[in-house]
């Protein structure tokens, strides 16, 4: 804890590519500024409130923050500096980023969630879960532990690896998706602190390809079509009129990536870093920093800045309009649940 200014800096830096996603205690200002996703520090990338990239020809995606149903169909209404709601409220799961990665059809092979999917105690040993969660039976038994969302992705994507957090426990679940089917192996890890079991190996097969994170096409042909109808108030959202016909947007990204490349955009650093030997000053700026790797994103896929109250500038990213609407490390992969051992909040706005 409170040492992510000495990677943002550069004092430290990630000793392998390290990807996450948002949960519900993180600088939520800064998070805002890569909503799309991008480097948070050198060799830390952000997924972004909803994302998917490659690593190597290994398919990431996620979905950031946790479920809260008085939330959910809103739009993205908060801006810094944030009032003692929107603080929370911030973090909240939206439905219209649910939405984009329903859209998904092509194969994902790992998918990271803060809370877990509603429903995936139903798969995993829960009677050992409660015997050291006792407070999460009741939940368990009406159905109510964990995030609705979450589960219709589960249920759509059916990756073969699900990770997620937030619940301070370790437990690992194996979800059928049809008889004989496809077997999505489940596993959350309890909080990163001495003597909790929060660190796990696992070997994933993929074919040859560079460690590197790169940007998906598919991807960023969803953000390119549904950024139109981005929701930026604190109304009911809307998703009956994209603008631009998907497969278009497909062919039309992979052209753009063929003229540029893959990799993401460059971490750039927006404010100063901490130095521990001063004195923290009274800074009077908290509004919203428009962050470079952003504007870089939205200008190569042609789309209006929207993420501040300001006017989209006059380029070519403002052909395209808004819109009226707006979770002891063991070695090898899961093969059954009852194989890993459970460790001994509910999902508030409290729990990690």
């Amino acid at each position: 804890m409170n040492s992510f200014w000495k990677y943002f800096s550069g004092e430290k830096v990630a000793p392998f590519p390290t990807i996450f996603i948002g949960g519900n205690h993180e600088a939520s200002n800064y998070l805002w500024e890569l909503y799309y996703g991008g480097w948070a520090a050198p060799n830390i990338y952000f997924l972004g409130f909803a994302g998917v990239i490659k690593f190597g020809n290994i398919r990431i995606g996620g979905l950031s923050g946790i479920y809260k149903h008085h939330d959910y169909h809103l739009g993205h209404f908060e801006r810094p500096p944030y009032n003692s709601s929107e603080i929370k409220s911030i973090y909240h799961v939206r439905e219209y980023d649910v939405h984009k990665l329903m859209q998904i059809e092509e194969p994902v092979d790992i998918f990271l969630s803060h809370d877990w999917p509603l429903g995936i105690t139903d798969h995993g040993n829960w009677k050992d879960l409660v015997r050291k969660k006792s407070y999460f039976e009741e939940e368990i038994q009406k159905k109510t532990l964990g995030s609705k969302p979450a589960a219709e992705l589960l249920e759509k994507l059916k990756p073969p690896y699900w990770f997620s957090a937030h619940l301070h426990c370790k437990f690992a679940a194996l979800v059928q998706h049809e008889d004989g089917g496809q077997v999505t192996k489940f596993l959350a890890l309890d909080k990163c602190i001495p003597g909790k079991k929060f660190l796990q190996i696992i070997d994933i097969e993929s074919k040859p390809g560079p460690h590197e994170i790169h940007y998906d096409e598919e991807w960023l042909a969803i953000t390119r079509r549904y950024n139109s109808i981005f929701p930026l108030t604190a109304k009911r959202s809307y998703f009956g009129s994209a603008q631009l016909d998907m497969e278009e947007c497909r062919q039309w990204v992979r052209s753009k990536l063929q003229s540029r490349g893959t990799k993401p955009f460059g971490f750039v650093r927006t404010v100063p870093c901490h130095n521990s030997t001063q004195t923290v000053a009274n800074r009077s700026f908290s509004g919203h920093n428009r962050n470079p790797q952003t504007e870089a994103l939205l200008e190569f896929l042609e789309l209006p800045y929207v993420l501040d109250d300001s006017e989209p500038a006059q380029s070519p990213a403002s052909s395209i309009s808004r819109g009226a609407y707006d979770y002891d490390s063991e070695d090898g992969p899961i093969e059954d649940a009852d194989e890993i051992e459970l460790p001994e909040e509910d999902d508030d706005d409290d729990v990690v």
